[in-house]
């Protein structure tokens, strides 16, 4: 754990070192992971480290192996003030729509931390019906640090899932692709239909649409 006054702060850290200048002390991070893909929840983090506190490494989850965001996802929970994570399931996302369903991941996590935040950093959106202050910020999971973080925990939690998944619905190859639309993926569908954790309001297969 670095700390502002033990080493320098990283362009990733200014939007919080102002708002900690502002007298904000608990300020979340929030990202999601699984918009995309065919089948799973929605998974949505919040995190909340101690002012003046953060973690070098914590970056956009994308651009770190699996392995090493395992390994910051465990230390993240560890020295975090509060963590959270929430889930949209695919019943839901059908329901709501991808894009709601993902606002209401953010929702839930936020709401699910132990420690209420005084500021909410979001990466590129504004979650409704929460009345905390918050920013949205374009490409806010590689340009500031909690957002990363918040980015980290919630790919971590989706992927795991997704291994579980793979488990008990076999031969779709949720292990591999994580429910994301690769050509594997798609022709598993086309062999064994869907199963119940595809997202059926989704083009599961574009072909399809010839004929519809």
């Amino acid at each position: 754990m670095g700390s502002v006054d033990q080493q320098p702060v990283t362009d990733r850290l200014e939007r919080e070192k102002s708002l900690w200048a502002m007298g904000f002390q608990r300020i979340a991070g929030v990202d999601e992971a699984g918009v995309g893909p065919l089948a799973g929840p929605v998974v949505a983090a919040a995190v909340v480290f101690r002012q003046g506190e953060y973690l070098p490494e914590a970056n956009d989850s994308k651009k770190l192996t699996a392995a090493r965001r395992e390994k910051l996802a465990v230390r993240i929970k560890e020295e975090a003030l509060a963590w959270s994570v929430a889930m949209v399931h695919p019943e839901e996302i059908d329901r709501l729509n991808i894009y709601h369903a993902s606002l209401e991941a953010m929702r839930r996590a936020v709401v699910g931390l132990s420690e209420p935040p005084d500021r909410v950093l979001v990466d590129a959106r504004t979650i409704p019906g929460i009345e905390t202050p918050q920013d949205g910020i374009i490409k806010g999971d590689a340009s500031c640090h909690i957002i990363g973080a918040a980015s980290i925990l919630a790919k971590t939690a989706r992927d795991e899932l997704m291994v579980n998944m793979d488990r008990k619905y076999p031969g779709y190859g949720f292990a591999g692709h994580k429910g994301y639309p690769t050509e594997a993926h798609r022709d598993a569908i086309r062999k064994q239909g869907p199963c119940p954790i595809h997202r059926k309001s989704f083009n599961l297969l574009p072909e399809r649409r010839l004929f519809e």
